[in-house]
């Protein structure tokens, strides 16, 4: 989403005034504007050797707490010389016995521990590094408080953040009430993109200051090693920009000749290019809060104050924080949300493409681009794109709007030789291939054997993009440093060589077409069990995702007699937070078994994320198997668990029934197996996990032994699922142990406990 650094088409409202002393990018040499670069990268930001002044920090070695950095002044807070001291001499004795008892802890329950110093009650919190214990004490006296009425509406608060149904409603929610317990006059929620431009997605301001909602930033706004500490630590606070930093005493860590590490210091002093661009900015006070998706810097609450200097109390900003992660664990959820019905779509269009591909055997092109007059899809119908491609065997078909048949192949070869498949600006990937933009500014590609490929192509989409300041002028100052803009005045500019991005779920829908492709394209080379293997891969889960606050394990074992069955597993997040847990079983084994499990699990993904309950989910995979795969027969059981609170709603389709280690198997609920009434219904069991409890999944292959009763193995598996230990893995491994089954059948094993 960012422009090139020339457009071709561009206006330019307002220009940048350089700073003092600075001179615009245009009028320096490329070795300069590198230098410079390169000196704001190595920019000391971790260790500045300062801190800010609305604090004290003393550095102190363990056990015996002697201080042996502290910042200048801190004296006068805790009214008597510090340096040659340990915390012993400086606090009151139960205050030193407080601390020495949070030390033996987790640090972090250690914030906002309150201690009465001399100078006055303060904050303290701390954190370890370059081996030392760094404690900052922050006076109560000058900070902000929301106060505790708000503090009691925060469950409320929390409750309208999860109740949003997108992202643009969780966005606005959280600049709201980031605002209320902060009380500065602008909170912004910045989201990057993946060249790290931001974009102002949600605001919420004093009335009589300019809008910034959807002006966009360039990356250099935020260097990389800002966002590597934004990525690590989730706060940051500047009470007053205009500040003079306190310097530490001494300079360098005793006995290593180093600056105190400062990454993880609440009250570290920042870079005076950033203090500079605040100034520029007329911002008095700011404070941010990272938004991380899935381990990911996702973008910022960014918070601005301009009547002047503003420090929220330390439980405010904890509750801010505390607001800023929740939306960070509900991001991907909330952009699933906004996508539920495309996501439906391509994943009921992947089922049936797979579908044909599977029955196709030897000969999967016609199934992937001629029109059998049945209203399936085509491989062009599968995503939203304007023209697609196929080659297999080294034949090229064409459908929909693409680039020349002889350029198609070397473009994808292009692509995929440079690492980069799917892109929505080919243009700048592949500068030679600028021509094609308007068919193919967007590519979606995915390699086969022996050179083979699909492809989707979308045209260009030329579009504005409205920056906070001109994002091409770069200022650098007569000592060759980077200087922060001056101007941040609307600039406009015209994108063009860029296509509408892909989404995950596409790439996800079009890589999954490409693995059964391959493996259908394998069967002409191999043997018929190793063709079945690698299919046999493709419906199952290489391993299960990780779920904050769940603990997952799966076990598969494939028959020694045919490498593929009809089991399979699954685990499919749904847009309300939730995630259901999936265990199947198709009747039959080998190829024709594989391809009906591989259509019956996607259609029950697909219904599954309608988010209507398993009960409703099993009921529609029920209806779709008699319509259209008549004959087929499978059982499958669906748990469906909401990670936070522990609630699970399990509802079976003819299976086994799954087991609680507290309380025995959960046999009510149980409907007719998939595909034997057109019509059925399946009733849902609730229950709650608690403590210890673990819930198993299984299938017939674990407990079912020839000339045995089923029962025997139901109370082999109880008594070995009980006495196993409270680790999910641990207990699959003791359970696998324990009943030894026999490798005439597939055994699948699922477990399910709460961390």
């Amino acid at each position: 989403m960012t422009p090139s650094a020339s457009p071709p088409d561009a206006s330019t409202p307002s220009g940048s005034v350089p700073a003092e002393g600075a001179v615009p990018v245009d009028a320096v040499s490329d070795a300069v504007l590198a230098d410079a670069l390169l000196r704001c990268a190595d920019e000391p930001i971790a260790v500045p050797g300062a801190i800010q002044p609305h604090g004290a920090l003393l550095a102190v070695t363990e056990p015996d707490l002697a201080v042996v950095v502290a910042s200048a002044g801190a004296s006068a807070l805790f009214g008597a010389e510090v340096a040659g001291r340990t915390l012993a001499d400086l606090l009151d004795p139960a205050d030193l016995d407080r601390l020495r008892a949070g030390l033996t802890g987790d640090l972090t329950e250690l914030d906002q521990l309150r201690l009465q110093l001399p100078g006055g009650p303060v904050d303290l919190v701390a954190h370890r590094a370059d081996g030392l214990l760094v404690t900052e004490w922050e006076p109560l006296a000058g900070a902000a408080e929301a106060g505790p009425a708000w503090h009691r509406r925060l469950p409320s608060v929390l409750q309208r953040l999860s109740d949003t149904t997108g992202l643009e409603q969780l966005t606005d929610v959280l600049a709201r009430d980031v605002r209320a317990v902060t009380g500065f006059d602008r909170v912004m929620v910045y989201r990057f993109d993946r060249d790290w431009n931001g974009e102002v997605v949600a605001e919420d301001r004093r009335r009589d200051l300019e809008p910034f909602l959807g002006l966009w930033y360039p990356a250099a706004d935020i260097p990389a090693q800002a966002r590597a500490l934004y990525a690590t630590n989730w706060m940051r606070l500047i009470p007053d920009a205009r500040y003079t930093p306190v310097p530490l005493e001494p300079a360098t860590v005793p006995g290593t000749g180093r600056p105190l590490d400062l990454s993880g210091a609440v009250l570290r002093s920042v870079s005076p290019v950033h203090l500079e661009y605040l100034a520029n900015m007329g911002v008095i006070a700011s404070m941010s809060v990272s938004l991380i998706d899935r381990g990911r810097l996702w973008g910022l609450i960014a918070c601005h104050h301009y009547s002047g200097p503003r420090r929220p109390s330390h439980a405010d900003r904890v509750a801010a924080e505390f607001l800023g992660r929740t939306a960070s664990l509900l991001l991907h959820t909330a952009a699933a949300a906004g996508d539920q019905d495309d996501v439906v779509g391509v994943a009921q269009r992947s089922a049936d493409l797979v579908a044909a591909v599977g029955r196709a055997g030897r000969t999967p092109l016609p199934a992937l681009t001629e029109d059998d007059g049945t209203g399936r899809p085509t491989v062009l119908d599968l995503l939203p794109a304007a023209g697609a491609a196929v080659r297999l065997d080294g034949r090229l078909r064409l459908l929909g709007e693409t680039p020349p048949a002889e350029r198609v192949g070397p473009l994808v070869a292009a692509l995929l030789a440079a690492g980069t498949p799917v892109t929505d600006a080919l243009p700048r990937v592949l500068p030679a291939a600028a021509d094609l933009a308007g068919t193919a500014s967007g590519v979606l590609a995915v390699g086969l054997d022996g050179g083979d490929f699909l492809a989707w192509f979308r045209p260009e989409t030329p579009r504005e993009v409205t920056w906070g300041g001109n994002p091409n002028k770069t200022e650098v100052t007569a000592s060759g440093r980077l200087s922060p803009r001056q101007s941040f005045e609307a600039w406009t500019e015209v994108v063009r060589g860029t296509a509408r991005p892909w989404r995950e779920h596409e790439v996800a829908a079009a890589r999954a077409l490409a693995d059964q492709v391959a493996v259908v394209g394998r069967a002409r080379a191999q043997q018929e069990n190793r063709m079945a293997a690698a299919l046999q891969r493709t419906l199952l889960l290489d391993e299960l995702p990780q779920v904050p606050g769940l603990d997952l394990a799966a076990r598969y074992l494939p028959s020694a007699d045919d490498v593929v069955g009809g089991d399979w597993y699954d685990l499919v997040p749904l847009p309300s937070g939730r995630v259901s847990l999936v265990l199947g079983d198709v009747a039959g084994h080998g190829l024709s078994a594989a391809a009906v499990t591989a259509q019956v699990r996607h259609a029950l993904r697909a219904t599954l994320l309608r988010d209507l309950g398993p009960g409703a989910a099993l009921a529609e995979l029920n209806r779709l198997l008699t319509a259209l795969l008549p004959g087929e027969m499978a059982t499958a059981v669906v748990a469906e668990v909401d990670p936070a609170g522990g609630e699970v709603a399990v509802a079976s389709a003819g299976h086994l029934p799954v087991l609680s280690t507290a309380t025995g198997f959960v046999r009510a609920g149980r409907g007719p197996a998939l595909g034997i009434l057109d019509s059925a219904e399946y009733a849902e069991t609730r229950l709650r996990l608690t403590g210890d409890e673990r819930l198993l999944l299984f299938s017939d292959g674990l407990v079912e032994r020839r000339g045995e009763a089923v029962d025997a193995g139901l109370a082999a598996l109880e008594a070995a699922a009980g006495g196993a230990g409270d680790d999910v893995s641990a207990v699959l491994d003791a359970v696998l142990a324990a009943l030894d089954p026999p490798d005439t059948d597939d055994v699948t094993l699922l477990g399910l406990g709460r961390v």
